[in-house]
């Protein structure tokens, strides 16, 4: 049976830099002697790792993947660890992490200022590297929000009574980091030929060039993407310089 194999350590969940090495642990004991294999899984397909058959299992990170390991007796009684999560982070910027760094969380991503209509939804993110991976805690005008424990606060429909001043605590065993604090407004908007007014309003000088660049960050399908924001701002100071006025719009 596979009471046979007891695992006495499972590995952990780690969030760290691109090219970071360390090393994946399991132990386990049983009434043979045990052989270890190792599988990973990125997206959605799962291999074993070739040659991975010792306790500890390196690796450098290049891309954030899930890995388990098998145990298996000379009986033929097998055991799965935890699937565990390397979390890498393709983007980090310079200086981080700190030198000496012991894997204590490193705030990566802060969130951003958010306006948002009520009844719509409000999301907003962070993210922090650390060894063990960080857990996370979204604080609103410093009260604790039970069920918002994720890299990702996300609520569904806003409410008037969720505007405030978010932040979020990341820590593991080694300590905690506090993202920066960013106000979150929720509010009525203009009806919309108010807004069209304003709009034009902006541009008394309809004859000259327009441009409009749109740009999306929220699929709902799709990860997050980094890119946009930045590319829609870089675009329109190039577009700015070709003589346009340039609107832009964000999600």
């Amino acid at each position: 049976s596979s009471t046979a194999i007891t695992i006495t350590e499972q590995p952990v969940s780690i969030s760290v830099p691109m090219g970071y090495s360390f090393a994946l642990r399991c132990r386990a004991k049983g009434h043979t002697p045990l052989q270890y294999q190792w599988f990973c899984q990125h997206q959605s397909f799962c291999r074993q790792i070739p040659g991975a058959t010792k306790q500890d299992l390196p690796i450098t990170a290049q891309q954030t993947q899930l890995y388990t390991c098998r145990i298996n007796d000379l009986y033929r009684n097998a055991v799965f660890s935890d699937w565990v999560k390397v979390e890498v982070h393709q983007c980090v910027s310079r200086g981080l992490p700190p030198q000496l760094w012991r894997g204590e969380p490193v705030i990566v991503l802060n969130p951003t200022e958010q306006r948002v209509e009520v009844g719509k939804p409000l999301q907003l993110q962070c993210a922090a590297m650390g060894v063990p991976a960080p857990s996370y805690q979204w604080y609103r005008n410093g009260n604790l929000l039970e069920h918002q424990k994720k890299k990702k606060l996300w609520i569904t429909h806003a409410k008037v009574s969720d505007s405030g001043t978010y932040l979020c605590c990341a820590s593991n065993s080694h300590g905690e980091h506090w993202t920066s604090a960013v106000d979150v407004h929720i509010g009525e908007t203009l009806p919309p030929a108010e807004h069209l007014q304003l709009c034009w309003s902006m541009f008394p000088l309809a004859t000259g060039k327009i441009a409009l660049l749109v740009g999306n960050n929220h699929y709902q399908h799709h990860p997050n993407l980094m890119a946009p924001v930045t590319d829609v701002f870089e675009l329109s100071l190039l577009l700015e310089q070709l003589g346009f006025q340039v609107v832009s719009l964000l999600d």
